[in-house]
């Protein structure tokens, strides 16, 4: 699977963190505005939305995300998920919040 810019750029905020304790605070208190200094890209939000960062690096902890739930009423796809809908690829969901950590301390170590 490849990595996508906005991964790499993910993965770029989490590894400094990792490094960085003034950082990791000062992007837990306001994550927008650190992430886009960065890495120099904007970050739009949906309105009315904001963006929390939780620091879950304590190894002696398990932490259990519950991700939001789908609307399946009002969702829209993407071009590229019709596509895979249309080339009879079906779309998986899965816990973004531990499969995507996951997903970027794997790419932050190895840097494939």
């Amino acid at each position: 699977m490849e990595v996508t810019q906005e991964q790499k750029l993910n993965a770029q905020v989490v590894q400094r963190a990792w490094e960085d304790a003034q950082f990791k605070s000062e992007l837990m208190a306001n994550p927008v505005e650190i992430m886009e200094k960065l890495t120099g890209h904007k970050i739009n939000l949906p309105e009315g939305q904001k963006m929390v960062v939780v620091d879950q690096s304590n190894e002696s902890t398990v932490y259990f995300n519950i991700p939001r739930k789908v609307d399946f009423d009002t969702l829209e796809l993407t071009e590229e998920q019709l596509e895979q809908v249309a080339g009879g690829i079906t779309p998986t969901f899965i816990a973004v919040g531990y499969g995507f950590a996951v997903g970027v301390a794997v790419w932050a170590a190895t840097g494939d």
